[in-house]
């Protein structure tokens, strides 16, 4: 996998954590760059960790696969596109309550909840010949980043543009696995 797939991909794999961010950003009053920016740590730090673990899991069974890898990386990433544009287009639930802040374990558990999709990422990856540590490092970074301009940006945005974020990491998602498969299929890696 190249460059730009890669930076599609984290890219993708940021846009629920964005989402999230945007929503955590709308619950404050008005938030700071600090709130943004520890936010923006904890859930890079977790979409980092989480795709390396796929990748070992999906290691542990290539033997077991390599014949059919570049359907399971397609099968993967469509599937979990497809999750995430039926997630954005879901019409939102309303907020109960807002919190007054943000305790480290609720963004903890909030950033492992946005991440589980780059851990089966990460499975995929382990059967496609890719530098796991900079793809999981760039997804770290783009989430950070996302997440920090996320939670800025989230008391302007709401939750429409994090909707939308959503559907359009989705269909990168769709595409990078289309291009997966017809990388493979048509010998063009």
């Amino acid at each position: 996998m190249n460059l730009v797939p890669t930076v599609l991909l984290a890219l993708a794999m940021s846009t629920d954590a964005f989402a999230a961010a945007v929503g955590k950003g709308a619950t404050l009053h008005k938030p700071r760059i600090t709130e943004a920016l520890r936010t923006g740590v904890i859930f890079g730090a977790i979409e980092t960790l989480t795709p390396l673990v796929g990748w070992s899991l999906g290691i542990a069974a290539a033997q077991y696969v390599v014949a059919w890898d570049h359907w399971i990386a397609f099968t993967l990433l469509c599937l979990l596109g497809l999750r995430m544009v039926w997630a954005g287009l879901r019409k939102p639930h309303p907020v109960e309550s807002k919190p007054q802040s943000h305790p480290f374990w609720v963004l903890v558990m909030t950033g492992f909840a946005t991440s589980i999709d780059a851990m089966a990422v990460g499975v995929g990856l382990a059967f496609l010949n890719v530098n796991i540590l900079a793809t999981a490092a760039a997804i770290g970074v783009a989430t950070l980043t996302m997440v920090t301009v996320g939670v800025m940006l989230g008391r302007v945005l709401g939750v429409i543009a994090g909707q939308r974020a959503e559907i359009v990491g989705g269909v990168l998602l769709v595409g990078i696995g289309s291009y997966i498969l017809f990388e493979h299929l048509t010998g063009a890696a």
